[in-house]
């Protein structure tokens, strides 16, 4: 059975676990009833089973909402409606679409049903809020791939850890990561014959960065990488796939077999993994609102907020996996005015809490004024294109069909390139063979936003474009591939020519992608005051952390920060935490 089957069969929960929870007045038609509503991902179709008084299973026939993350928001929404009788149940936050999908799924089938609202006993009513222990050896906040790689790292060594997410499920931006992990010197890598050392990914991350990155941090990243892949490989993840992602100088960047979505895939693996142990706790919907510290500044604990109420937890040590600030336009903004009014390709949580809680306990901050967009941002589908997409072969052009910039060529110097065209926007060229080398694509094509045409003359007819312009810029950009040589902008990596029709485009725009800016760490994980010395106790991984990428962020480099650096916080907490 495979994953989704799984899933699938999961969901169809018997009624006996809430028949004597709700009320016997007839509320519906007894019988088998299929609903669709529409999530991000496209339709969501559900078959929901009813007696005369109660909602029995609700299962899912088909949905295309990003993997775990759909998944993880359903699991939950079933759970509350089967208890609750109904289909009026609060979305998962940090899953809106999804949840607003499926809840519509849901109703629309309680509506063929004959649905009559009335009076329902609710299980969910009356339900006490879990609390936390009074005390852990390590708390870690935050449930993205930097949180939970800490929390399995500590729980690994014995020690004793809760997780608070503040969000409704786990996966935070990590979730959200499609292009892969990059890494120097694996096994993946040398199966394809490709030739790469933690040198050669030092050295292109310095110079990704413009040398204003930490280099004990990034020689901390490269020499490590390689055993992050593994970690991740050895607890079941699929890390097979190797492609390039602009910036490097050879392909690392890790993923799916097929190239599909690298960020799902993680976090599954992580959140599997947790849920596992018996020495971890997990807590979502649950905010950290401030640190606890001793007299002498130590940081012992942290106070959270669940479901209205405020618990004091106390711990040896505190891991910050927050994240960084690429959804708070105002707190962006103001470090940078040029960002006001940006979208963002981020969750709703990534709002930097962790760095103002950091900093109230006297934490140092670097590179706050470093903020990265992404270029490649659809506003039709309001989500971001992998940079797989244009490493696997597409271009970029504008509205007159001519290309304007490498398109290998690094987030911030593409981003500006399109800032600088008309309507700051640009077109994804693609062909046939580059969807075939990307599952990921199927993605974008399922939810709307791809344009398709059987010539590139009718591509530019379909985005309002120069037909005869962008029907040379393929013709000239072919010979450039035959020739193993752009001539026009010294793209470096030429995988394949574009000339299988049918043809796609993708409008994009630059959105805030990443903070590279954040707290002040050592190679340790530790969390360092403006003198350079460490809070005891403190911990932080992830893009809460600043230093790592310096003015500019390489693809692919993200989740290699977050696992390598989550390990080293969760295993250095738990070693302090069993000294204390």
């Amino acid at each position: 059975m495979n994953t989704r089957k799984l899933f699938m069969a999961i969901l169809s929960v018997s009624a006996l676990l809430v028949a004597g929870c709700v009320s016997t007045a007839q509320r519906y038609q007894s019988g088998v009833y299929e609903g669709t509503g529409h999530g991000h991902g496209g339709d969501i179709k559900v078959a929901v089973t009813v007696n005369n008084s109660a909602i029995l299973e609700i299962k899912v026939l088909s949905t295309q909402e990003t993997a775990y993350l759909g998944d993880s928001a359903i699991a939950t929404l079933t759970e509350r409606m089967l208890k609750a009788n109904s289909a009026d149940v609060d979305t998962v936050s940090g899953a809106t679409e999804a949840s607003n999908g499926f809840i519509a799924a849901v109703k629309d089938a309680l509506n063929k049903a004959g649905f009559t609202p009335g009076m329902v006993k609710s299980a969910a009513v009356n339900a006490g809020v879990k609390a936390p222990a009074k005390s852990y050896d390590v708390i870690v906040i935050g449930g993205g791939g930097a949180g939970m790689s800490a929390a399995n790292a500590a729980v690994g060594k014995g020690a004793k850890v809760v997780l608070f997410e503040k969000m409704g499920i786990l996966g935070g931006n990590t979730i959200r990561a499609t292009g892969g992990m990059n890494a120097s010197g694996t096994p993946q890598q040398a199966a394809k014959g490709i030739k790469d050392s933690p040198e050669l990914f030092y050295q292109d991350t310095m110079k990704g960065g413009y040398n204003r990155n930490n280099p004990e941090l990034v020689r901390t990243l490269a020499e490590k990488s390689a055993e992050s892949v593994a970690w991740i490989t050895e607890m079941g993840g699929d890390l097979s796939d190797v492609g390039r992602l602009a910036g490097a100088s050879v392909d690392r960047a890790h993923r799916p077999a097929g190239g599909a979505k690298v960020g799902p895939e993680i976090v599954k693996t992580l959140a599997n993994k947790a849920k596992q142990s018996s020495n971890l706790s997990i807590f979502t919907d649950a905010e950290v609102i401030s640190l606890i510290t001793s007299k002498k500044g130590a940081v012992t604990g942290a106070i959270v907020r669940i479901s209205g109420k405020e618990f004091r937890v106390m711990a040896k040590a505190v891991v910050l996996a927050t994240g960084g600030f690429g959804a708070n336009n105002e707190m962006a903004a103001s470090y940078n005015p040029n960002l006001k009014g940006f979208a963002t390709t981020n969750h709703a949580g990534a709002t930097g809490d962790g760095i103002k809680m950091a900093q109230d306990v006297g934490a140092a901050l670097i590179d706050m004024d470093q903020i990265q967009t992404h270029p490649t941002y659809a506003p039709d589908g309001n989500e971001m294109v992998t940079e797989a997409v244009r490493g696997n072969g597409a271009i970029l052009v504008n509205k007159s069909g001519k290309r304007f910039v490498d398109e290998l060529a690094t987030r911030d110097v593409v981003s500006a390139k399109i800032l600088a065209q008309e309507d700051r926007q640009a077109y994804l060229i693609f062909d046939t063979s580059v969807r075939k080398s990307l599952s990921a694509i199927e993605g974008y094509i399922k939810a709307g936003f791809v344009m398709q045409a059987d010539t590139p003359a009718d591509l530019a007819a379909a985005f309002g474009g120069d037909a005869a312009a962008l029907k040379l810029t393929i013709e000239r950009y072919n010979s450039f591939v035959a020739a193993k040589k752009d001539a026009d902008f010294s793209r470096a990596d030429l995988p394949r020519s574009l000339s299988q029709g049918p043809y796609y485009a993708i409008k994009v725009t630059p959105a805030i992608h990443h903070t590279m800016g954040g707290v002040q760490i050592d190679t340790s994980a530790q969390v360092l005051r403006k003198d350079g010395t460490p809070i005891q106790g403190l911990y932080a991984a992830g893009e809460v952390t600043g230093g790592v990428h310096g003015g500019n962020r390489l693809g692919g480099n993200a989740l290699a920060d977050i696992v390598t650096f989550g390990r080293i916080a969760g295993l250095n907490a738990a070693a302090f935490a069993g000294r204390k």
